[in-house]
């Protein structure tokens, strides 16, 4: 081979590999930032999908093979070709995901950083010009991806630090009440219940969406938070023991609201004294402002959460079903038009009416409203402003498409209490039509996966008429529960909510009531496709 063909080949080469190097690694980048970038997860996470190159490692070693066997410098371009075919058929996560991957800053410096490190590597076929050394590689670019994290860590704290300090400052100087809310569950939507009470009566800024990390409040403060606020309404999430009392720190809480105490990211915390202790936080963050939080009374069946109560009776307000609660849920009652919540409150009583569904709901509006009078809304306002109150995108939303079917979409949601709300509805909005439900099942519940699983499944077997699990292979037991049920049922296994939806389109009748519960996120769906 001529030696400007050759320095031209080796040239076209590299340039595919970085074109290849940048897709492949924003193909991980995708899963790693749903990840919050946790390094541990992420390497879990490609244990059990199985994301390590196969497909494209075998046409690079069948290029290697005729390589060896029969040499010829030429074989340079199949090389190049490989690498762009690859780099322009792997689909790219800004677009083609459920939930796209955000090139916010951090992500374009760890992007940018790992392909910086997988051109060095590639100087190594320069050098030696050994065809071998392109299949490590290319299975080399996801660890790659980490050490650059790695490597950006001590600036990435560095930055994170100077806005969370600005979005304190700020928060601090323009004084808005700050009412933080943490939860197994039911969070995001007694936030977004709340806001809409207090936006009534006077600006309100409400974190949206389920926006509940330090950076993401961080941002939405800085942003977003004015001087005419005078509410400030923010979800905390817990990522492990100490995450909510971070947030504490970045937004100190004038009130706080503990939804629930249960199974929902339970792998992460292991026990549910944990899990009690991690939510309680914020009630400890409250205490230190002497400020009042809410509770339901479930939670308070943890020996920790119990205690922490009793010590502190004074500055929390109790909602429930019982006696010992300050608010009583005396009865809540499912329309088809929403939902009905009576309240006994201060002494007296209070119908609560909204267009939700769902009967979990009634502890979110509960909560919502107790928490709203304690602010200082009237009662009467409180009440007037549910019945405006919008439904919850994909957590018990119901839509009416016009074909005469009903769709309950509760993508959202990921936990056995809403699970099992949502298959109460069916009988609600489906008396007459078939009663189908859509689920991967739920996720991060730890050890106790398979038994809620199995309760679940028998719940929905008793219920619904026709039920398609995606990926079923997760729910072994959601599967045994609903077929001992009966074998009336109609059941489908699918692999993707595509598939399923395809069924739909063929096989939906005048009267159905479709219920969507849970779409699984890309991390424990999407697949490796090169």
């Amino acid at each position: 081979m001529p030696v400007f063909a050759s320095t031209l080949g080796l040239l076209l080469v590299y340039a595919a590999w970085l074109a290849f190097a940048t897709k492949r690694t924003s193909t991980y980048l995708h899963i790693y930032q749903q990840e919050e970038y946790d390094s541990g997860r992420f390497l879990r996470w490609m244990a059990r999908s199985g994301a390590i190159d196969t497909r494209f490692t075998l046409v690079l070693l069948i290029i290697d093979a005729f390589w060896l066997l029969f040499p010829s410098p030429w074989y340079i371009f199949l090389f190049f070709i490989a690498f762009a075919a690859a780099a322009v058929l792997e689909d790219d996560p800004r677009h083609a995901a459920k939930k796209k991957l955000v090139l916010t800053p951090r992500a374009q410096r760890i992007l940018f950083l790992t392909v910086v490190l997988s051109a060095l590597m590639a100087t190594w076929f320069l050098v030696f010009y050994f065809p071998f050394f392109w299949i490590l590689n290319v299975q080399l670019i996801p660890f790659v991806m980490l050490v650059a994290n790695l490597a950006l860590t001590p600036y990435e704290n560095h930055v994170q630090k100077k806005y969370w300090d600005q979005a304190h400052r700020k928060l601090v100087d323009l004084k808005p009440v700050t009412v933080g809310i943490t939860g197994s569950f039911g969070k995001t939507s007694v936030k977004h219940i709340l806001g809409h009470i207090l936006k009534t009566h006077a600006p309100t800024l409400i974190t949206p969406g389920s926006v509940n990390s330090p950076m993401g409040v961080t941002r939405i403060i800085r942003e977003q938070l004015e001087d005419n606020h005078k509410f400030f309404v923010v979800e905390m999430g817990a990522y492990g023991p100490g995450s909510i009392e971070r947030l504490c720190r970045l937004a100190p809480p004038d009130m706080g609201i503990i939804t629930a105490v249960g199974h929902a990211h339970y792998e992460r915390f292991k026990t549910i004294e944990t899990v009690a202790k991690a939510k309680f936080e914020l009630a400890q963050a409250v205490l230190d402002k002497k400020g009042k939080i809410i509770t339901h009374e479930k939670p308070l069946d943890i020996e920790y959460a119990k205690i922490k109560t009793r010590e502190n009776r004074s500055s929390f307000i109790i909602v429930g079903e019982t006696p010992v609660s300050d608010a009583i849920i005396e009865r809540a009652e499912q329309l088809p038009e929403g939902l009905r919540v009576f309240i006994r409150w201060n002494g007296d009583s209070y119908r609560l009416e909204a267009p939700l569904y769902g009967l979990h709901h009634a502890q979110n509006m509960a909560l919502a409203f107790t928490a709203a009078v304690t602010l200082g809304i009237p009662a009467e306002n409180a009440v007037t402003a549910l019945k405006s109150v919008p439904q919850i995108t994909h957590r018990l939303e119901v839509k009416r498409p016009g074909d005469g079917t009903t769709l309950i979409d509760d993508a959202f949601n990921s936990n056995p209490v809403g699970f099992a709300s949502a298959l109460d509805l069916l009988p609600v909005l489906g008396r007459q039509g078939r009663k189908i439900l859509i689920t991967p099942g739920m996720v991060e519940l730890g050890e106790a996966h398979a038994e809620e699983h199995e309760k679940i499944g028998k719940k929905a077997g008793e219920i619904c008429d026709v039920i398609i699990i995606v990926q079923g292979k997760r729910i072994p037991t959601f599967m045994e529960g609903a077929r001992a049920t009966g074998s009336t049922k109609t059941f489908i296994e699918v692999d993707t909510f595509q598939q399923a939806n395809a069924w739909l389109d063929q096989n939906r009748k005048d009267g159905d009531v479709i219920l969507i519960e849970n779409d699984l996120p890309d991390l424990y769906e999407r697949k490796l496709k090169i």
